[in-house]
């Protein structure tokens, strides 16, 4: 069970993206670090155990160019093994801090050039893959950069063009030394999935058709895929093989938000009906498929919930952000 805790006060909302909420665990510190993003700035937050917000810095949206200010999509803390990276993407272009927000180490336009008139321009979905970051874009293409160890050196070292619509959430786990390994998986608005297996040259191993509602927020963990739908289900897949292991009807109105405690295969997914639920993941040891067991179901009433991440990687505490909401909700087990 869990119950609810002291709540970080935010400035402002969350804006209604799907996604919206990151958060960075710092264990030395007894620190937990929150992003969230409305508009052409993002909000990031520093909070102890008992919720006293302890600092606050507020980043805005590079401008680029354009004559209104760009809005901002996604903000997200990528952990590579040697350095974290605050990354920020917006309708202009995708902007790299340090992990604090305190310097912008890289900053990357987007190319508007081949876009129709009609169509809007941005990025988003960010993952980090070995020292690898992705981004995803409004074309359906796919944004590799290699970081260096320190540094502002960043390359854009390939673009993978494995979609047609625009991308909408990319996820990625450690190879931990497999060979062939599915360790990359980027999602779209048509609901298809590409898996890749990262390197210096990404390699596509499989595609998953989508059925025409898109896929907002994708997860990995352990070789498999979680994926979340605008029909409200959520679906586990085979990364390697894109066999379908589960279908769950998880909620009654859009998936907002999927995350992961990798410790303990807990699931987490937020919707638009303004629940969250917490879903227990195992792989039978006969049949090597995966089980799913639920474990909590959280109402946040009167909220157009648009974030949702567990705030340790035990999955003992997680924190939750919505639209009109200036707030962000935080619950732990008890």
């Amino acid at each position: 069970m869990f119950h609810r805790e002291r709540s970080v006060p935010l400035r402002g909302s969350a804006a209604a993206l799907c996604n919206n909420l990151s958060v960075l665990q710092l264990p030395v510190r007894n620190l937990t670090h929150f992003g969230v993003v409305h508009g052409p700035s993002a909000q990031l937050l520093s909070a102890a155990p008992e919720g006293v917000p302890l600092a606050q810095r507020q980043l805005h949206a590079k401008e680029g160019a354009g004559v209104s200010p760009p809005l901002i999509t996604q903000v997200h803390w990528c952990v590579l093994p040697f350095r974290v990276l605050l990354v920020l993407t917006s309708h202009r272009g995708i902007q790299m801090y340090e992990s604090d927000g305190s310097v912008m180490v890289y900053w990357h336009a987007l190319d508007s050039g081949d876009a129709p008139l009609v169509q809007a321009v941005f990025a988003r979905g960010i993952a980090a893959s070995g020292h690898f970051i992705c981004v995803g874009t409004w074309s359906g293409r796919v944004l590799v950069f290699d970081i260096p160890a320190k540094g502002p050196d960043i390359a854009l070292s390939e673009e993978l063009a494995g979609h047609q619509t625009p991308v909408t959430d990319i996820a990625a786990e450690p190879a931990q030394g497999r060979d062939c390994v599915a360790d990359v998986v980027t999602a779209d608005d048509s609901g298809l999935l590409c898996v890749w297996r990262s390197g210096p040259e990404f390699k596509l191993l499989t595609r998953i058709p989508g059925f025409g509602v898109p896929c907002s927020s994708v997860q990995l963990w352990q070789g498999a895929i979680a994926a979340g739908y605008g029909d409200g289900q959520v679906r586990l897949y085979e990364a390697s093989t894109g066999t379908l292991h589960v279908q769950i009807n998880a909620h009654a109105r859009a998936v907002c938000a999927l995350d992961l405690a990798p410790e303990v295969g807990k699931l987490l997914s937020a919707a638009e009906d303004t629940f969250v639920h917490i879903w227990k993941l195992s792989r039978s040891p006969e049949s090597g498929y995966i089980e799913v067991e639920h474990c909590h179901g959280e109402c946040v009433p009167d909220t157009q919930v648009c974030g949702a991440r567990f705030c340790d990687p035990s999955g003992s505490s997680f924190a939750v952000t919505g639209y009109d909401l200036a707030e962000i909700l935080r619950f732990s087990s008890m």
